[in-house]
């Protein structure tokens, strides 16, 4: 597909197409999304050990298999023309890494090795990786910059780490540019309920919080109670999922337009809110009250943890649409009430 795409005062030539890797997942099929609307010309792969083929759009082209598998990967990028990988493929939950970590190291770690070798001898140039703020552990500073030390305190955290590393390796010794997002907390889902989070027994909050308003959970677990907060609960950055993938969009354009240059960025909007603040949105936006238990801290749960976004905001001309905590929940909400609608079998309502 050739075309041009207005970012700004930019034109952007469009002449290859993107590879979205786990895009039957909650974030990257977002991405695809993102990419479709901008006027990319996208193709899926996906083992679907998390993903769903709803979360594909029926006119975009899906590989099911595995990202280590090279001669699969080769196909793709001849069959597709493909120019650029956004890479969402591996495994999310931290407390699993802890218990598996070598399974993390594999999926994460290992397979982006493999994948990063099928780029390389394929010659695509550009790299977009989701990465982490498990990557900052637990920092000193909150609000933080992508420059503080990176001190993972979990499996999944040093599996994304090393990831980064593995790019910038590869991106000096091969015409490769790239960039890794660090995401901080992402929720809601797309506008138009086209996707959502839709994994089952997710831990995201406000996906947990929201199951819990329509009946599908008893509770939702409070997890301390005693950090040095306004409230006592802990402090996150929530992030819209469908603005961090404007950001993924962006990113591909500016290393299109300059393709010397890797960037490495936090995603958030530099705004936190506590675990209470979050459930009395939901209360607010379902006119319900959510039960709440409260219980001991988790180990290695920071007090706060916010993005510093201004690197972003000041490469990318990135404009968040949705970042209003009532709106990402009210998303969220909806798409769960989709979701419930796909899962019976039924034609969801509109």
């Amino acid at each position: 597909m050739a075309g041009w795409s207005q970012r700004g005062d930019d034109l952007i030539a469009k002449t290859f197409s993107v590879l979205v890797t786990g895009g039957a997942g909650y974030i990257g099929s977002h991405a695809v999304l993102a990419l479709r609307d901008a006027g990319w010309a996208v193709a899926v792969i996906d083992n679907l050990s998390t993903g769903f083929t709803f979360a594909i759009p029926d006119d975009v082209p899906f590989y099911e298999g595995d990202i280590a598998d090279q001669d699969l990967l080769a196909r793709i990028f001849d069959e597709q023309n493909i120019g650029a990988v956004m890479h969402f493929a591996g495994s999310v939950v931290v407390p699993e890494s802890v218990a598996d970590p070598l399974k993390y190291y594999h999926n994460n770690t290992v397979k982006s090795r493999a994948l990063l070798e099928a780029v390389v001898k394929a010659g695509v140039s550009h790299f977009i990786f989701s990465s982490t703020a498990a990557t900052y552990g637990v920092p000193d500073v909150s609000p933080v910059t992508e420059d503080v030390p990176k001190q993972p305190i979990n499996p999944y955290g040093w599996s994304k780490l090393m990831t980064e590393q593995m790019l910038a390796d590869t991106a000096a010794a091969h015409p490769l540019n790239y960039c890794a997002l660090r995401y901080f907390n992402v929720a809601g889902a797309d506008p138009q309920r086209r996707t959502g989070q839709s994994t089952a027994g997710a831990t995201h909050l406000i996906k947990v919080a929201v199951e819990a308003a329509l009946g599908k959970r008893e509770a939702v677990g409070v997890f301390g109670t005693d950090f040095d907060t306004p409230d006592g609960t802990g402090v996150r950055d929530y992030i819209h999922v469908s603005d961090l993938a404007d950001a993924h969009v962006l990113a591909l354009e500016a290393l299109v337009e300059h393709p010397d240059r890797s960037l490495t960025m936090n995603c958030g909007y530099g705004r936190g809110f506590s675990v209470l603040e979050v459930l009395d949105a939901v209360d607010r936006v379902t006119n319900r009250k959510i039960e709440r238990h409260l219980e001991p801290r988790r180990a290695g749960d920071p007090a706060a943890l916010v993005s510093d976004p201004s690197r972003i905001k000041a490469t990318l001309p990135w404009q968040p649409r949705h970042a209003n905590l009532e709106t990402i929940v009210a998303h969220a909400l909806a798409w769960e009430q989709k979701l419930s609608d796909i899962r019976a079998g039924e034609e969801p309502s509109a």
